[in-house]
């Protein structure tokens, strides 16, 4: 199978938690996960944003998170073998 995607890794299946497909709209899912695919991880901390980038040479996990217009935290984290992205809040984790 071809991958065809315009970020800087695949993002394998992307699935969501009930709970952030309650708390989020689909706009707010889809702007977000476009920041996450292009590399703008959000609001972690200095130390997780240097991490996520070297993840990106690694393989390791990424992790962004980002706050909705109601004020919601979810995140968004890409397994190290890029086969599955997961929305979820962080009382889901």
């Amino acid at each position: 199978m071809r991958h065809i995607f315009s970020g800087k890794f695949l993002l394998g299946q992307v699935v969501a938690t009930p709970g952030v497909m309650e708390a989020t709209t689909e706009e707010e899912r889809i702007s977000a996960l476009t920041r996450h695919l292009n590399g703008d991880w959000g609001e972690v901390s200095p130390e997780d944003w240097q991490i996520n980038n070297e993840a990106l040479e690694s393989r390791s996990r990424l992790l962004s998170a980002y706050t909705n217009a109601s004020g919601v935290k979810f995140w968004i984290i890409t397994e190290y073998d890029r086969s599955v992205t997961t929305f979820l809040l962080p009382e889901e984790y």
